[in-house]
C-alpha cells in the first residue's frame, strides 16, 4: 500500500521526526541536489520505494570533507543504503574534454561547483562502509552503470577496476532500476542472506568463485589481462555490447583482483503499464522544500517537461544512453502521459508552455520491432545504422497523434520538443522516408521549434561518420532544403542549429578542415560543438584508449595532443560564406 506523506521525502532528522516515523527503511545518498521530479532517477527510486510501503529519506550531496555529520545525522537504515552519484557520471559533472574543472553545476543550487567529490560513488560508499560496515550499500544509477566492468577512465588515462572493486558495494544496479530496487527491499526485509540477493536480475556483485552454477555464462578476460593487453580489452567489449543489444544476454563474469565481476542478465523490457505506474506516482515537481528559493539550472530546463520512453537504438559510438537506459526502446501509453501533463497544468507556476516531450530520441517514441521473434535472435548494435532495420516498426503516426494530443488538453498554449531527433529516421538525401515522415517533420517545424531547430550530424566526412555510427551527411542537404522550404511557406525565420564533435577517434586535421569548407555549412554558425570526451563503457573510449577500432579490429588515429585537439576544435569557429 502506498504511504502517504503529504508528498514530502525528508532529507532531515527533522524532517523524519514530523513525519511521526521511528525508523527509515532506506537512505540514499546522492550527488546531486534532490529534486522530486521523474527526470531525476533518486526521486523515481525513492517514490517507487514509498509506493511499495518503504520508509525512505534522501540526503542530498552529503559534505564528505568535514567531521561525516552528513552522513550519520540520519542513522542507520533499517534495510540498506543507496548511493549515486547523479544525472552525470562525476567526472563528466566536473571536468571539461580537456580536464579542466568546470566553474559551475547544474545539479547545485545557485550553480555552485564543488558539493561532490570525484568519484562520488566510491567515495561515499567508502564512507558508508567505515561508519556503518554491517548495512548493505547498494550502488546504482549512471556512474555505477557504466563502471560496472573494468573500463577505461579519461581523467586518470588508465584502466580502472570495476567500480564495485573500488567501492566495496555490496551491490550493484545497473540501468533504470525500479524492478530490481524493488525486490532488493523485499528481500532484504524478509531476512535474506546477501548471497539470496545475487540472484536478482539486473545486479552486480562481487564473489570468491567463477562459477555461481549458471550454465549461460560468459567468462572475460580479467582486468590484469587487460593491463596487460589492450586487445583483450577490446575483445571484453564486444562481447558486453553484444550481449547488451540482445533480448536474452548471458550472464557475464569478469576476473578481478583475485575475485569475479559478476554481472546478472537484465530483466525482460518493461510493459507500458509497468513504465506507466513509475511516471503516475505523485512527485512534487519541485527541488525539495530545504532549498526555498535557490535556483537549480539542471530543474529550470526540464520542470515542466515530460519523458515519453526510455532507450535508444541508435547506438552511437560515444553515447552511453544505450549502455544505462538500454538498446531497445521502451514507452509510456498516451493515457499516463496526458495524465502528467494535466498534473503539470494544475501547478501555479505553469505558463502554458512544455518545454519538451521526448526521450533519449525524441522521435523513436512507440518504435520496436515488428516481429519481436526476429529481435530475439539478433543482436545489431543498431536498429538504423548503416541502414534502418526491415523489421523496425518506425510508425511516426502515434507520435504525431501525441503531440496533437497534448497541444489540446486544457491550460496548453505551446508544446516545444527539446530532445534530439534522428533525422535518418525521417528523411535520406533522396527525400521523405514516407509521408507521415514529412508531416512529422513540418509539424516540428512549425508547430514545436523555439525558433531554433537543433540537430547532431556530428561530422561532414564518411570515414569520422562511420566511426560515430552516425548517418551521411549528403542527408542533410535534404534536411536544410526542406526546412528552409517550411520556413519561406510559413513565413518563419527560424535557424538550424546543428551539433558537431571534433577529435572523435578517426577524425584527422584533415576531416576538421573539410568540414570547415562544406558548403552545406553555408550561412550556419556552428556554436554548437564539443571537442570529444572518452566516457565509460563506449565503443569511442574503448577506441581512444586502444587506438583499435573494436568493430573492425583496425587500428585507428586518435588525436591525443591537447593542443593539436584544439586546433581541430577551432576548425569550427572560422567564418563561413
Amino acid at each position: 500500500m502506498a504511504i502517504n506523506i503529504d508528498n514530502l521525502i525528508p532529507t532531515s532528522k527533522k524532517e523524519v521526526e514530523a513525519l511521526g516515523w521511528d525508523y527509515i527503511d532506506v537512505i540514499i545518498f546522492s550527488g546531486d541536489a534532490f529534486i522530486d521530479h521523474p527526470s531525476f532517477g533518486t526521486a523515481v527510486i525513492a517514490r517507487v520505494l514509498l509506493n511499495e510501503g518503504f520508509r525512505v529519506a534522501v540526503v542530498p550531496q552529503p559534505n564528505w570533507r568535514d567531521d561525516l555529520r552528513d552522513f550519520k545525522k540520519l542513522g542507520e537504515p533499517r534495510l540498506f543504503f543507496g548511493v549515486n552519484a547523479g544525472v552525470m557520471d562525476s567526472m563528466i559533472n566536473h571536468y571539461t574534454a580537456n580536464k579542466r574543472l568546470r566553474s559551475n553545476d547544474a545539479y547545485t543550487p545557485e550553480g555552485k561547483a564543488g558539493q561532490r567529490p570525484d568519484y562520488a560513488v566510491t567515495v561515499y560508499t567508502k564512507i558508508l562502509k567505515k561508519l556503518y560496515p554491517a548495512t548493505p550499500v547498494i550502488i546504482g544509477g549512471v556512474e555505477a552503470s557504466l563502471r560496472r566492468f573494468c573500463h577505461y577512465d579519461y581523467w586518470q588515462d588508465s584502466l580502472k577496476p570495476s567500480v564495485l572493486i573500488e567501492s566495496c558495494a555490496d551491490l550493484l544496479v545497473y540501468g533504470m532500476g525500479e524492478k530490481p530496487i524493488i525486490d532488493i527491499a523485499r528481500k532484504i526485509q524478509t531476512g535474506a542472506a546477501m548471497q539470496e540477493l545475487y540472484l536478482i536480475p539486473q545486479v552486480a556483485y562481487v564473489a570468491e568463485y567463477e562459477d555461481n552454477g549458471v550454465k549461460d555464462r560468459i567468462l572475460l578476460h580479467s582486468y590484469e589481462e587487460c593491463l596487460r593487453s589492450k586487445m583483450a580489452f577490446v575483445e571484453n567489449f564486444n562481447i558486453i555490447e553484444g550481449e547488451s543489444n540482445s533480448l536474452h544476454p548471458r550472464h557475464i563474469v569478469e576476473p578481478s583482483d583475485g575475485k569475479f565481476v559478476h554481472v546478472n542478465p537484465p530483466y525482460d523490457l518493461l510493459t507500458s503499464e509497468e513504465l506507466d505506474s513509475y511516471y503516475d506516482l505523485p512527485y512534487s515537481r519541485k527541488p525539495h522544500p530545504r532549498y526555498k528559493d535557490k535556483q537549480i539550472s539542471a530543474y529550470e530546463m526540464i520542470k515542466f517537461s515530460i519523458n515519453t520512453h526510455r532507450g535508444c537504438f541508435g547506438s552511437c559510438s560515444f553515447c552511453t544512453i544505450s549502455a544505462h537506459q538500454g538498446k531497445f526502446v521502451q514507452s509510456r501509453s498516451e493515457t499516463s502521459i496526458l495524465s502528467e501533463v494535466t498534473k503539470m497544468v494544475s501547478m501555479e507556476e505553469f505558463k502554458g508552455v512544455i518545454s519538451d516531450i521526448g526521450g533519449p530520441t525524441a522521435n523513436m517514441y512507440n518504435m520496436r520491432g515488428k516481429n519481436i521473434d526476429l529481435c530475439y535472435n539478433c543482436k545489431r548494435d543498431s536498429c538504423i545504422f548503416p541502414a534502418i532495420c526491415k523489421n523496425l516498426n518506425r510508425n511516426l503516426a502515434p507520435l504525431i497523434e501525441l503531440y496533437e494530443s497534448v497541444q489540446n488538453v486544457a491550460g496548453v498554449r505551446k508544446v516545444f520538443i527539446g530532445s534530439g531527433i534522428r533525422y535518418d529516421l525521417i528523411l535520406n538525401e533522396r527525400g521523405y522516408l514516407d509521408e507521415t515522415c514529412r508531416i512529422y517533420f513540418k509539424d516540428l517545424v512549425t508547430k514545436h521549434t523555439s525558433g531554433r531547430l537543433k540537430i547532431a550530424p556530428e561530422h561532414t566526412e564518411k570515414g569520422v561518420l562511420d566511426n560515430m555510427g552516425k548517418p551521411s551527411f549528403s542527408s542533410f542537404r535534404f534536411l536544410r532544403s526542406e526546412f528552409e522550404k517550411i520556413n519561406r511557406e510559413a513565413n518563419l525565420k527560424y535557424q538550424l542549429i546543428p551539433y558537431f564533435i571534433s577529435s572523435h577517434p578517426g577524425c584527422k586535421m584533415s576531416d576538421m578542415k573539410a568540414l570547415s569548407e562544406n558548403q552545406d555549412l553555408s550561412g550556419i554558425t556552428l556554436e554548437q560543438v564539443q571537442d570529444f570526451t572518452p566516457t565509460p563503457m563506449t565503443r569511442s573510449s574503448v577506441a581512444y584508449y586502444t587506438g583499435v577500432d573494436p568493430k573492425t579490429l583496425k587500428n585507428i588515429f586518435v588525436e591525443r595532443n591537447p593542443k593539436e585537439k584544439q586546433r581541430q576544435k577551432s576548425f569550427f569557429f572560422k567564418k563561413k560564406n
